[in-house]
């Protein structure tokens, strides 16, 4: 079968976003193989996706979370500024923090990288079609998250990496201390910092981790 969009049967275009070629190049050959769809492009950050999307203009990114240089929920909020093409997650993050952070920054579904070929080409068309796509292996965890709100405030949007981050200010560490434990380097701690102090509408690196105590986005 295939998908009717815009008034016309047509392939569906897909841009391939992740951090692991050997998982990306399998993904490509496994979605190259459906008549359905059109692998017009991948990336290997979401600095890279940006272009390569501009440039192919898809229909669907599939994206993951946690990639190096820019993460996927920045990406998903600049490719939302550049393009109309939708996003769906795709990634092995449970994390409620990563989530909510790809839904608030525009992204139309999120699936977990353990879904089967068939739920991923069924989840890809429906996106298509304009439906949002919830991976089941989470559901009733957002669920739990949205009614207790405990451990999370899905307002702010903070991704796993950057509760990492505000982890270790909390532990009082320096940039270059931060930079050592998360084996990334000192501007992207800075970059990390500054998006915190943004959605946590801080104006200190102390005030940040006040905050984040007090909704509860810290380990005790």
């Amino acid at each position: 079968m295939s998908v009717e969009l815009v008034g016309r049967t047509k392939r569906v275009r897909l841009v391939i976003v992740d951090d692991h070629a050997l998982f990306r190049a399998g993904l490509v050959n496994l979605l190259a193989d459906y008549p359905e769809f059109d692998v017009v492009g991948e990336a290997g950050n979401g600095r890279d996706a940006l272009q390569v999307v501009v440039e192919t203009q898809p229909d669907i990114v599939l994206m993951d979370v946690n990639m190096p240089v820019m993460d996927g929920v920045e990406t998903v909020g600049e490719l939302k500024k550049k393009t109309k093409a939708k996003i769906l997650m795709l990634t092995i993050s449970k994390h409620e923090g990563d989530l909510f952070g790809a839904i608030n920054a525009g992204a139309d579904g999120y699936l977990l990288k353990n879904a089967e070929p068939d739920e991923l080409k069924k989840a890809i068309l429906a996106v298509a079609e304009g439906k949002g796509i919830l991976s089941p292996d989470i559901t009733s965890q957002v669920m739990k998250a949205v009614i207790s709100k405990q451990g999370y405030v899905p307002d702010a949007g903070l991704s796993k990496r950057e509760i990492e981050v505000l982890e270790c200010l909390s532990q009082g560490k320096t940039t270059s201390q931060i930079a050592d434990t998360l084996f990334i380097s000192e501007n992207t701690v800075k970059t990390h910092v500054r998006r915190i102090l943004e959605k946590l509408d801080a104006g200190n690196r102390t005030e940040a981790v006040s905050k984040a105590t007090a909704m509860g986005l810290l380990r005790q």
